[in-house]
């Protein structure tokens, strides 16, 4: 993947979605993602970075699984009016499972 794909795609997330300062933004070691110009945006943004460790893809894996069931298996089973009906949703999801 290049470098100004990535930064193309970023600058497009945030524009749409708007994530507030101190917003997690995880990814793996890849060159693109440690280039000067996409830490640059990540900073002027307030992201708080997590990558990967060095030579270790799997540090996250657990939790990224989690995600990726929470997000593959709740959404799709209705909508939720507010925030934090959706919060409350995915809370019991959790301690369901």
């Amino acid at each position: 993947m290049k470098r100004d794909l990535a930064i193309r795609a970023l600058n497009t997330a945030i524009a749409l979605r708007r994530p507030p300062k101190g917003c997690i933004h995880h990814t793996d070691r890849g060159s693109q993602y440690c280039s000067h110009d996409y830490q640059k945006i990540l900073r002027r943004h307030g992201f708080n970075v997590s990558m990967s460790g060095t030579g270790n893809c799997y540090d996250k894996a657990a939790v990224e699984t989690i995600f990726k069931t929470i997000k593959a298996e709740l959404p799709w089973q209705r909508s939720w009016p507010t925030r934090r009906a959706a919060e409350l949703a995915i809370f019991e999801y959790i301690n369901g499972f």
